[in-house]
């Protein structure tokens, strides 16, 4: 593999992990702060159960910053919150720091997109039964949109992929920088067209996988 990519197995292999590590840890992280995110936003919208326009608006202004910041300016601005979290501004846990803050209010936003398709009649039965607002979140509105909120996790995942590409500003690593260093940048195209076809094999079978436990989920409600 070496002769004909121009790079070792083990850097690949290794490449391959770093990029499921920074996925993974970020995707959780960020899963975490998004989905208390969402919850609020959909508490506190107008008409809402908690309708707060403040909060409400405090959110969305903050959500919308973020989410419309290019990551490469992202990385570079939160190099000073990098150093004092993880202790280092470069490396691949130094790139969880951005990735997180990207993801969660992009998650956040879907996951509220899933929550406000929830049948307003459903909402009115449980109303109906005297169930609490945070009741109704959890029993009701959570397991009726569950099946969304899945499609949810599959688009943060593969936006993750993409972005972990451009972590490698920061010494991150990960496959996307292997195609960019390796590849791209030393005319490699062997490399970077193998890089960028594992790349698009694994956000395909990301897809399906999320797509076909969302209809399964979807069909037992």
């Amino acid at each position: 593999m070496e002769e004909y990519l121009g790079i070792s197995s083990d850097k690949l292999l290794t490449a391959g992990a770093e990029t499921v590590y920074m996925v993974c840890i970020s995707l959780f992280i960020g899963s975490l702060i998004a989905f208390p995110l969402a919850i609020l936003l959909y508490l506190t919208r107008k008409n809402g159960m908690y309708q707060n326009r403040i909060l409400n608006g405090i959110l969305n202004v903050i959500i919308n910053v973020i989410r419309s910041t290019p990551f490469i300016i992202m990385l570079v601005c939160v190099m000073p919150l990098t150093k004092v979290l993880v202790g280092t501004r470069i490396g691949t846990k130094a790139a969880l720091v951005p990735l997180t803050i990207y993801i969660a209010p992009y998650l956040a936003r879907l996951m509220e997109g899933a929550l406000l398709e929830t049948k307003e009649g459903i909402i009115e039965a449980a109303e109906s039964m005297g169930a609490t607002p945070l009741q109704i979140v959890w029993h009701f509105i959570l397991p009726e949109s569950l099946g969304s909120l899945i499609l949810t996790i599959t688009t943060g995942t593969i936006g993750l992929i993409g972005a972990t590409a451009m972590a490698g500003y920061i010494g991150g690593g990960g496959i996307g920088n292997i195609a960019l260093t390796y590849g791209y940048q030393q005319f490699n195209n062997r490399l970077m067209f193998f890089t960028v076809l594992i790349l698009i094999i694994v956000v395909q079978l990301i897809q399906n996988l999320g797509t076909w436990a969302s209809a399964k989920i979807k069909r037992t409600r």
